[in-house]
């Protein structure tokens, strides 16, 4: 089914992109701190209020991108307009992938911004966290037709 390769290309648009902005998130961060001389201190209100403001936008947005997609799903199932439905769908799961790679690109620039020079290593984590949730997000066809419940054709 074309419309299934179509739905699949739009998703991965919006997949790569957020990999994109982390990879220039990265690079950018990299080079304005290259040249800094030696570390920020830890332990400043302003580097635990950020960390935890990270931290906990991962452990709330992850379950709950993931758990919304998948309750909408249900509903989405249940439309009988073909089109309608597909458009939903992309639109959630567009969303999904926002939401997880706002988090992955938000650590990485945290990383850069508190803990640079420092051995610190939780916006790393919370990083590493987001970009595997954010494969779980990775769209197929074989994902999208058993999501949506579409028969596939065999000759694509």
């Amino acid at each position: 089914m074309k419309n299934i390769n179509r739905i699949v290309r739009q998703i991965n648009q919006a997949y790569y992109l957020v990999y994109t902005g982390t990879i220039l998130s990265t690079i950018i961060g990299y080079y304005l701190t290259m040249n800094k001389q030696g570390s920020i201190d830890s332990k400043n209100n302003f580097n635990i209020t950020l960390s935890s403001i990270v931290i906990m936008y991962i452990l709330v947005s992850i379950p709950a991108a993931l758990a919304l997609f998948h309750k909408n799903l249900k509903q989405w199932r249940t439309i009988e307009d073909e089109f309608a439905k597909t458009k939903k769908y992309i639109y959630g799961a567009q969303v999904r992938l926002f939401v997880v790679g706002t988090g992955l690109i938000v650590s990485v620039i945290s990383h850069f911004i508190l803990y640079a020079n420092t051995t610190n290593m939780s916006m790393i984590f919370c990083a590493l966290i987001a970009a595997i949730a954010l494969f779980f997000c990775k769209p197929s066809v074989n994902k999208v037709a058993n999501e949506l419940q579409i028969e596939i054709d065999d000759e694509e």
